[in-house]
Formats: C-alpha cells, structure tokens, sequence
C-alpha cells in the first residue's frame, strides 16, 4: 500500500481535497479530527494538567489552550510533547485497518507535515496551493479570524512556495471542484506505479 502525506498552508481547500480523495474510495487519515477526538478524550486531563484552566467539563476549550500557546513556542512545544504520541497511535491503527481492507492506496491529512518532519513517514507529498489573494479571502471569512491571528498561524507553516517545490504532486484548488478531481485521478494513477518509499 503507498501511502500519500497530503498538506497545504491553512485556506489553501486542503480539506476539501480530502473529502475527494475519499470520494474516490481512497481511506484518509484526518489529523485535525484526530486531534479533535483526543481532545474530548484522553489528552484532556494532560493538557489541563500541562495548562490549567484550559478544559471544561473534560475537554480542551481549543480557544482557552489556544490563548496560551499561540504565541509561546515553548508552550507550543510541550503541547505537541502532549499530542503526538497519542495521534502517533491512532495513525498507526487507521494505516494497518487500511493495509487489512487491501487498499492500494491511502492518504494521511497533515496540516504541518513538512514542519513535523511527517514526509519522511510517507511514500509521496501530495501539496494543496491556491493564489494568496483566494487563500486569505477563504481564511477571513471564518469565524473568530482576524488578520493578527492568521499572521500568528502563517509564521508557523513553512512557506507554500517550499511546500510546492518540495511536493512530488501539486493540486490547485483555485478553479473549482471538477479541476481537482481530475488531478487527483491522475495522481491515484500515478501512485499506483510508484515505489514504497517509507521506512
């Protein structure tokens, strides 16, 4: 099974890439959801415990942790000492359920791959890019956005121009669903002839 790390900087429509890559049938690996999912669960007592006043009723306020760990690369630091085994288990699981159910290929969703070394535990880099106008217009228009915020969060992404040169496949998501999904057949292709390159 070949296994594709897909990423791209926040706004770029890398979660919507995802959604389709699973409508092809491909399995996909959401870290955002996994972090999610630990952070009702069972990272919630060591991050009240690392950060207090940081949980309510047994879950992290993601905006509460956020506060305090967005502009403390410390604190930032021992947060992921917190999360990353615990999602590093849950990655695992999703790649052997997908090795067992014969897929050919699988995708793993990573936000920070590149900042996380992440590439080197996948056969291939699949990178999402749009143009900086089109990405930031989607980023502000969330809730709760402001430009300071997103500066905080850009400063801690690698660049999308070294994301792209470092890719081995770049989707754009900057015309619309159809382009994408052609571009993600013909990487399903691509894959399929492609040497394992993971440990």
């Amino acid at each position: 099974m070949l296994v594709l790390g897909l990423t791209g900087s926040i706004g770029m429509g890398k979660s919507t890439t995802a959604k389709l890559f699973a409508e092809a049938g491909v399995p996909v690996y959401d870290a955002d959801a996994t972090v999610h999912l630990i952070y009702e669960g069972e990272a919630a007592p060591l991050i009240e415990a690392a950060f207090p006043g940081t949980t309510m009723d047994g879950k992290v306020d993601r905006a509460k942790l956020s506060a305090q760990v967005v502009h403390d690369p410390a604190a930032m630091k021992r947060l992921e000492q917190i999360v990353h085994p615990l999602l590093g288990a849950y990655h695992k699981k999703f790649l052997d359920d997908a090795e067992r159910s014969g897929a050919a290929v699988a995708v793993v969703d990573v936000p920070l791959l590149y900042e996380t070394g992440g590439e080197k535990r996948v056969d291939a880099v699949v990178v999402v890019t749009t143009n900086p106008e089109l990405q930031r217009q989607r980023i502000l228009a969330r809730d709760n956005m402001t430009e300071e915020k997103l500066d905080a969060i850009l400063a801690r992404q690698l660049p999308d121009a070294e994301k792209r040169k470092r890719a081995d496949f770049v989707v754009d998501t900057s015309h619309g669903l159809d382009p994408v999904r052609a571009q993600i057949g013909e990487i399903l292709a691509e894959a399929a002839r492609m040497p394992r390159r993971r440990p």
